[in-house]
């Protein structure tokens, strides 16, 4: 492919040793900030991208993609509702449950949490839960102990934190349980350890417990109802579509909240500082342009016999614009493609390898997750160029201006 001539002259003056070292330096230092820069902001989405994904993956693992409650307070018959939500369209799974708080204790240690009520045939269908059982099975918390005792399944931290695990009992306290002449005292009732979960989420593995449906209601007086019904979606992007198909067909008093509502403002932080970081970091690339744009000026003042020169042979000051618009560019261009490859590497070796591990009780997840995503990188890569180009704008329309016979007067 034949290439412009200009392309041929910008890379002959940025090729070409210079009179000036320094300037040699400085377009390598602006190559260089260019690459980090770029680098930088990779990485930086890479790792913002996955924490984002495996929040993501984990929620939904966890809990239901849409929740179906009732303005009154707890929903009647939740089996039968459950089948009629099951052929709403975009609706592949449902399942009833009793959530409450709930002061759990192993009679040395005692902490605070959230009780879940669960189907056991059905809450296969909606969340993670059975896959999540490292000890024990889900089909173990439907049945009673010889004892009479009924099972409960403790994620994994909560039940370190207690000091128990299979087999071992542990004594559950819900508020509201027992009314007496002098009001309503919480209920007290002892559970066999049947299975330990580890969903992957520190916050849900120190403080769900789960029980049978049939015990969660009658612990807490809710026998033949339930807290709502937990909905499994098609397109967990259309959640939201879903909902509001759910709460149309459904009607009042019941309510329909899909995954997004729910958390809306974790995600948004999420997003925010994603935005936030490409600003901040976007500032390393900006200080590289004006390293161009100094490289670009020198280059000016240094050559500035041969552009008029150029321009005696017949090369207009369009031409000499491009010349030096091109020579910007092939250094952030440079840079870039530097900076792109060296990102995507040392991605692709912390997704690989997970060297980099986290305290999982303050960032939830146990290492640092890395999604590669080709949006961000063509955002990353296109913004890096157009900054480059705008820095080529100003010495490139200096160089223009030179009147060649007041450059070649005294030569």
């Amino acid at each position: 492919m034949k290439l412009p001539v200009e392309y041929y002259i910008a890379m002959k003056y940025l090729m070409a040793k210079r009179k000036q070292t320094f300037i040699s330096i400085i377009t390598i230092i602006s190559v260089a900030g260019v690459a980090v820069g770029v680098m930088a902001l990779i990485i930086v989405l890479s790792v913002m991208s996955g924490f984002e994904k495996e929040l993501k993956d984990r929620i939904l693992g966890a809990t239901a993609h849409v929740h179906v409650t009732s303005l009154d307070g707890s929903v009647a018959d939740p089996y039968p509702l459950a089948e009629r939500i099951k052929r709403v369209q975009g609706v592949i799974g449902t399942s009833p449950y009793i959530i409450s708080h709930m002061m759990i204790s192993s009679g040395k240690h005692s902490s605070g949490g959230v009780l879940r009520g669960v189907d056991p045939a059905t809450v296969g269908d909606v969340t993670r839960l059975p896959r999540d059982i490292r000890v024990g099975s889900i089909d173990a918390l439907g049945r009673e102990s010889p004892s009479g005792v009924p099972g409960a399944i403790l994620g994994r931290e909560l039940a370190g934190n207690l000091g128990v695990t299979v087999g071992d009992v542990v004594e559950i306290l819900v508020p509201g349980g027992n009314m007496t002449p002098l009001g309503s005292f919480p209920r007290v009732l002892r559970f066999k350890v049947v299975g330990i979960f580890e969903s992957g989420m520190y916050e849900y593995d120190t403080t769900f417990a789960y029980i049978s449906l049939e015990t969660a209601g009658r612990m807490l007086g809710m026998e033949g109802r339930s807290t709502g019904i937990e909905v499994k979606v098609k397109d967990i992007y259309a959640a939201g579509a879903t909902a509001a198909r759910i709460r149309s067909d459904l009607g009042y008093p019941y309510w329909a909240k899909d995954w997004m509502q729910s958390n809306r403002n974790l995600f948004s932080a999420l997003k925010l500082e994603k935005v936030v970081m490409f600003v901040i970091l976007a500032l390393i690339v900006m200080v590289a342009a004006f390293n161009i744009i100094s490289t670009l000026i020198m280059v000016v003042m240094e050559k500035t016999r041969d552009i008029a020169v150029l321009m005696t042979m017949g090369a207009t000051r369009k031409t000499i614009r491009r010349v030096f618009a091109l020579e910007g560019l092939l250094i952030g261009v440079t840079g870039t493609t530097l900076g792109t490859a060296l990102g995507v590497i040392l991605c692709d070796l912390l997704r690989r390898y997970e060297f980099i591990r986290l305290p999982s009780d303050v960032y939830y997840i146990s290492t640092l997750p890395v999604l590669l995503d080709t949006a961000n990188i063509l955002l990353v890569s296109g913004s890096s160029v157009l900054i480059c180009f705008l820095a080529t704008l100003y010495p490139s329309r200096q160089a223009a201006r030179i009147e060649p016979a007041e450059a070649i007067r005294y030569e």
